[in-house]
């Protein structure tokens, strides 16, 4: 006689709490599914520009859904601007106080800032939910550069600065001509191994891109070698500490031509 295999099943009852616990999962379920869909609409609205013309009725519209949920830039720390402004910190990453902070990458935000020629370094790190945290190190200026009719704060390695006014750094050693931004940081390096030299310099003017020319406060322009100039300005150095070439009522010393010293004597004014 074949025997039938038996199966049991074992039925739970359900109560009312595991009832009232399910509807509760599948509306929050529900809900954050209708946020992130409503979310990533107004996200891709945002990117594609289709919200941001001037009198668009849903040009507030990302701001005001992230202010809502709590992810709107209402917290905005910003450390290391010398010589810039916060909003121009911001405008380059396109956020705005009390904007929205949805979709908003620290690392694409950091490569962005650094990809502006003042600054040197940057981070930036969003804190849930609405706090944002920037870090940017400037480039530090070197010299101004005259260019025709205009002036430009360049940094050590000849990079014009953009924001920074010449104006407010008139300390700063002026430098002219073409190549004179690149170059610059050498010649200056080189003049700083003579302080008395360097604090006499006016201007320093690149003739041709190949050699330099300085003019001091006094009215002297000395005329430096296209090559070894280096070792010319060691050589006027010391013919300042003991003969005090500078200070002898000259117009003009000319080392452009190698192991000749040519000095032009000011002429002196009738009374």
């Amino acid at each position: 006689m074949t025997t039938e295999p038996r199966i049991y099943v074992r039925k739970r009852r359900v109560s009312w709490l595991d009832w009232g616990q399910r509807k509760r999962i599948r509306f929050a379920a529900r809900a954050g599914a209708m946020l992130f869909l409503g979310l990533a609409i107004v996200r891709g609205l945002s990117l594609g520009d289709h919200v941001n013309y001037e009198g668009s009725p849903w040009l507030k519209l990302p701001g005001t859904m992230a202010g809502v949920i709590g992810f709107a830039a209402e917290d905005i720390k910003i450390r290391g601007l010398v010589h810039q402004e916060p909003e121009t910190v911001l405008s380059a990453i396109g956020v705005t106080p009390g904007g929205s902070l949805i979709g908003f990458s620290g690392a694409q935000a950091a490569r962005t800032l650094e990809n502006l020629n003042w600054v040197e370094s940057a981070a930036a790190e969003w804190r849930f939910p609405n706090q944002l945290e920037i870090a940017v190190v400037e480039r530090t200026p070197f010299a101004i550069w005259q260019r025709g009719s205009d002036y430009h704060v360049i940094d050590r390695t000849g990079t014009v600065l953009s924001g920074v006014r010449a104006s407010a750094l008139v300390s700063l050693p002026l430098v002219t001509g073409e190549g004179a931004a690149e170059a610059a940081g050498e010649l200056i390096n080189q003049l700083s191994a003579n302080p008395a030299l360097l604090s006499q310099v006016k201007a320093a003017a690149r003739v041709g891109d190949r050699r330099w020319t300085l003019y001091l406060d006094s009215g002297v322009t000395v005329l430096l070698p296209e090559a070894d100039w280096v070792a010319a300005l060691v050589k006027l150095r010391r013919l300042e500490e003991t003969q005090q070439l500078l200070s002898k009522g000259i117009r003009s010393v000319d080392l452009r031509v190698a192991g000749r010293i040519s000095v032009a004597v000011a002429e002196v004014a009738a009374e």
